[in-house]
């Protein structure tokens, strides 16, 4: 990816992964050696919280802002006062919203700023998620969410998975429903997330060349619910 100044959006429906994906961009950004700042922005999911990890990714030199109240007991986290820094730093900003339009709505708020901003709006899909699971049900969801939010997708991310059931057939499986929606959309596919144990699996280095318009982007799982987590 170029190593100019990035502001990325990243968008979906939930539980689609919005939260990992950011995480493993802000960390392939800050390894590049970029100044890079993380911005939590979901209000509405309280267990998959990329902020959740905020010490992790501070030792890489991240920088988190995360709502206020979030991973504590008060049921309903609030917008950061220093949202505005993210308008105003030279750093790489990736902000992580909230699942459809109800945690996008918060970026309408920010539509001024956001205006002036060249940022890419990445929507996240997952053929294996509720809702999601046709190109035509992905497509509705984004179109919530950029009324939502005043602002307008510019690419598509595959990251359809099955957590640790992924395997190789897991990404296959859903070629069709991403082409259908890229074609749908009219936007680009931008990534196709893979995960780092599927990717070693045998074989599979492989076919990924064979498939290698998909563009691969092979991720570390951080972000687990509390009942995966040993």
């Amino acid at each position: 990816m170029s190593l100019e100044r990035k502001f990325y959006i990243i968008c979906g429906h939930y539980g689609c992964g919005k939260s990992n994906f950011s995480m493993n961009l802000a960390i392939e950004r800050a390894r590049m050696g970029r100044k890079v700042m993380l911005l939590d922005l979901d209000l509405v999911n309280p267990y998959f919280l990329s902020s959740g990890y905020k010490e992790m990714l501070e030792e890489m030199g991240i920088e988190v802002i995360a709502p206020l109240y979030a991973n504590t007991n008060v049921e309903t986290p609030a917008l950061p006062m220093n949202l505005n820094l993210v308008f105003e730093t030279d750093a790489d900003v990736i902000m992580d919203v909230g699942g459809d339009d109800a945690g996008s709505v918060v970026l309408g708020r920010y539509f001024n700023q956001l205006s002036n901003v060249n940022y890419e709006l990445l929507y996240v899909i997952n053929h294996y998620r509720n809702l999601t699971a046709t190109a035509e049900e992905a497509v509705e969801i984004l179109r919530e969410i950029e009324a939502a939010s005043r602002c307008r997708a510019t690419g598509i991310v595959d990251n359809s998975h099955l957590k640790q059931e992924t395997v190789w057939k897991t990404k296959e499986k859903a070629f069709s429903f991403v082409d259908e929606t890229v074609a749908l959309t009219g936007l680009p596919l931008i990534a196709t997330t893979i995960p780092k144990f599927v990717a070693k699996q045998d074989g599979v280095q492989a076919l990924m060349e064979q498939n290698a318009e998909r563009k691969w982007y092979p991720v570390d799982i951080y972000v687990r619910a509390p009942w995966e987590n040993e």
